[in-house]
C-alpha cells in the first residue's frame, strides 16, 4: 500500500505540474498578444508619419520620437526606441537610458538585452526574455519586450511588460500543490499502519478530492484570465477612441490649413498635403477598427446577430473570401456572457479561415433551438490534419473553453470538402422574453430588447 500510494502521488504531482505549465504557458501568451497590440497601437500612430518620411527626415523623426515619448500607459508601461547603433533615443519612464549607448548591455544573469533587441528588428520583429529594473522601485524583475523594427531609419521599436505577477502566481500555486501532495503522503502513511482497507479507501478519497480541487482552482484562474483579457479590450478600445483617434483627427486640421497656406508657393506642396489627409483619414480608420475587433459596440448596441453580421462584412471585404450569413431571430434572449462567448468564437473561426484554411467560401449560421442557441461556421478549405478527437492548436482550445465556461459544446468536424465549427450555449443562458413593445418603448426599441 506505500508502493501505491507513492505511485499515486506521484501521478498527481505530474498532473499538477503539468497543468500548472499549460496555465503559465496561456498567461505569457496573453501578455504577448498583450505587447502586439500595444506596439500596434504605436504602430498607428506613427505610421503615417513614417510612411511619408525619407530616410534622412529629421523632421519626421523628431516627430515620431515625439508621439511615442508621450505615449505612457498604466503605471509602468512606455515604449523605448534604439538606433541599430545601439544608442537609446526614447524611454520616458527611465530618461537615463537617453542619447547613450549601450550595445553590449547584458542583465544580471548574462542575457544580452539592447542587441539582441536590436538583432530582432533588424529580422523584423519578435519577443525577448531579460531581466530589468522596474521603472517605480528599480528592483529588478522578469520583464518579455516586442520589438518591430523601422529599416529605412535604423531603428528598433518596442514595448515590454513585467511577468514577475505571473511567475509568482505560478510558484505559489506550485507550492501549494507540492505541500498538498507532501500532506497527502502523510496522511497514506498513517493510515496504512491502522489497515490496508482503510488506506486504500482514504487514498482514493484524498487522490479524487485532490484532483477535484486543483481543477476547481485552474478553472477560477482561466476564469480571470478570460475575465481580465475581456476588460482590457474594453479598456484599450476607449483609449483608442478618445485619445489617438482625436489626435489625428487634430493633425488632419492642421495639415488641411498648412495646404490652404501654401498654396500661393509650389503647387505640387497641395498634392503633397492632400495625400497626407488622405494617410491620416485611413489612419482614423484603422484605429477604429483595431476598436471594433477589441470590443464591439453593436454587440451591446443591437445584439449578436447585427455583431456577427458585421463581422462578417468586413472580413469578407477585407480579405476577399465570400461569407453567406444567415440568421434566424428568436425572442428568448442570450446573456451578456453568452453573446461575448459567441462572438470570439465567430472571431477565432474566422481568423483561422484566413490564415490556414485556403477556403474561398464561409457560410455562417445563428439560430435558437429547442436546445439554446447555435453557432455554426463552415468553410470550403483544406480542413485540418488528424491530431485525435480533443480540438488542438490554441484558438480552438480557447472556444473549448469559452463553451466549457457556459455548459455549452463546441464540435470540430473536419472533411477533405472544408472544416465546420459548431458552437452551442444552453436554453440556461436564455433570458426570459420581454414581452412585445412593453410601455415606453418605440418599435424599434422593442425589435433590439428581442435581438
Amino acid at each position: 500500500m506505500l508502493t501505491v500510494g507513492f505511485i499515486v502521488l506521484q501521478e498527481a504531482r505530474g498532473v499538477a505540474e503539468r497543468e500548472i505549465a499549460v496555465l503559465e504557458a496561456e498567461l505569457i501568451a496573453a501578455k504577448k498578444a498583450e505587447l502586439r497590440n500595444y506596439v500596434s497601437i504605436a504602430r498607428t500612430a506613427f505610421g503615417p508619419v513614417y510612411g511619408n518620411a525619407l530616410p534622412d527626415d529629421e523632421i519626421a523623426k523628431r516627430e515620431v520620437l515625439q508621439i511615442l515619448a508621450a505615449m505612457t500607459y498604466g503605471n509602468e508601461g512606455f515604449y523605448f526606441v534604439y538606433d541599430y547603433e545601439g544608442t537609446n533615443l526614447v524611454s520616458p519612464r527611465q530618461t537615463w537610458l537617453i542619447e547613450k549607448n549601450w550595445a553590449g548591455l547584458s542583465d544580471s544573469n548574462g542575457v544580452p538585452v539592447v542587441d539582441e533587441l536590436i538583432r530582432l528588428a533588424r529580422q523584423g520583429s519578435g519577443y525577448h526574455t531579460y531581466t530589468w529594473p522596474k521603472p517605480n522601485s528599480g528592483k529588478p524583475a522578469t520583464m518579455v519586450s516586442y520589438v518591430i523594427g523601422l529599416q529605412d531609419w535604423h531603428w528598433a521599436i518596442g514595448t515590454g511588460i513585467f511577468i514577475d505577477d505571473v511567475l509568482a502566481s505560478v510558484a505559489s500555486a506550485r507550492a501549494q500543490t507540492k505541500a498538498r501532495v507532501q500532506r497527502t503522503f502523510l496522511y497514506i502513511g498513517g493510515i496504512t499502519s491502522a489497515a490496508v482497507f482503510a488506506v486504500f479507501l482514504s487514498g482514493l478519497f484524498l487522490n479524487l478530492r485532490e484532483r477535484r480541487l486543483a481543477e476547481d482552482k485552474l478553472k477560477a484562474l482561466t476564469q480571470r484570465v478570460f475575465d481580465t483579457q475581456e476588460e482590457e479590450r474594453g479598456r484599450v478600445a476607449r483609449e483608442l477612441h478618445d485619445s489617438i483617434s482625436q489626435i489625428l483627427v487634430g493633425v488632419r486640421y492642421t495639415l488641411e490649413l498648412a495646404r490652404r497656406r501654401q498654396t500661393t508657393g509650389d503647387t505640387r506642396a497641395g498634392d503633397s498635403l492632400s495625400s497626407g489627409i488622405t494617410h491620416l483619414n485611413g489612419a482614423i480608420q484603422e484605429v477604429r477598427r483595431i476598436s471594433r475587433d477589441l470590443r464591439p459596440g453593436v454587440l451591446d448596441d443591437l445584439g449578436l446577430g447585427p455583431a456577427l453580421q458585421s463581422l462578417a462584412e468586413e472580413f469578407g471585404a477585407r480579405t476577399g473570401i465570400e461569407v453567406d450569413f444567415e440568421t434566424v431571430v428568436f425572442r428568448n434572449r442570450l446573456d451578456q456572457d453568452a453573446k461575448i462567448a459567441l462572438y470570439r468564437v465567430a472571431q477565432e473561426a474566422l481568423t483561422n479561415v484566413e490564415r490556414h484554411s485556403g477556403a474561398t467560401r464561409v457560410n455562417m449560421l445563428v439560430r435558437g433551438t429547442k436546445l439554446g442557441a447555435v453557432l455554426r461556421i463552415q468553410d470550403n478549405g483544406r480542413g485540418m490534419p488528424e491530431t485525435g478527437s480533443e480540438p488542438s492548436g490554441l484558438g480552438l482550445r480557447n472556444m473549448a473553453e469559452r463553451m466549457a465556461r457556459l455548459d455549452g459544446t463546441l464540435r470540430v468536424i473536419s472533411t477533405k470538402t472544408g472544416l465546420m465549427i459548431e458552437a452551442q450555449v444552453p436554453l440556461t443562458h436564455m433570458l426570459t422574453p420581454i414581452a412585445k413593445n412593453p410601455v415606453g418603448l418605440s418599435k424599434g426599441q422593442d425589435a433590439k430588447a428581442n435581438q
